[in-house]
């Protein structure tokens, strides 16, 4: 008879989820710093139009920082929902095809945002 719990037992996979929490903390904070340096821009004395909203995205710090954060909320929510799924469909095929697409739908939201960002 084997025994399943105390020192003796053997964890597989353990402290895998703390590079997923960091990575959530990471691009949680950079969503926030980019979040105020928009509110910042759009602040700013000046009518809000389009003229104003291709201004701010204009410079080009801005869009690699557009652009950082554009990555950083793929990342951030492709976590976010792997988890869902992996804590909650137990049908490994349902969820693998439930990844699939929610990757596939990421992705493509973010060579859409991508393409917008630089056709400003």
């Amino acid at each position: 008879m084997t025994v399943n719990y105390g020192s003796k037992r053997l964890v597989v996979g353990a402290h895998y989820g703390v590079g997923d929490w960091l990575a959530q903390r990471l691009t949680a904070a950079l969503l926030a710093l980019f979040t105020l340096v928009l509110l910042v821009q759009l602040l700013t004395p000046g009518a809000l139009g389009y003229d104003k909203w291709a201004g701010i995205f204009a410079a080009q710090w801005m869009k690699v920082l557009t652009f950082a954060v554009v990555v950083a909320l793929g990342w951030h929510a492709w976590i976010g929902m792997r988890n869902i799924w992996m804590d909650y469909v137990k049908p490994v095929g349902v969820r693998l095809v439930l990844m699939a697409a929610t990757l596939t739908w990421l992705l493509a939201c973010m060579g859409w945002a991508v393409q917008v960002l630089w056709r400003l």
